[in-house]
């Protein structure tokens, strides 16, 4: 049970429970970036006014359009 639980989703989008780890490690350590990205400009305006949203972009590229050419 706990196995299916920890591989299904991984198998899904055809990486193993490792790569899904640090692909997912790896999401979430841009994405922390860009909200101190966000943070910072909610401070100082006319800093950072592209730079969350552009990372956000590239993670979205990264995520669904690219999983979905490999499923093609």
């Amino acid at each position: 049970m706990i196995t299916r639980l920890l591989t299904e989703h991984p198998k899904s989008v055809g990486e193993t429970y490792g790569e899904h780890f640090f692909s997912a490690l790896g999401f979430a350590g841009w994405m922390a970036y860009a909200a101190l990205l966000c943070l910072c400009h909610a401070v100082l305006p006319w800093m950072f006014c592209r730079s969350g949203s552009a990372i956000i972009e590239r993670l979205h590229d990264r995520m669904v359009l690219n999983r979905a050419k490999q499923c093609e």
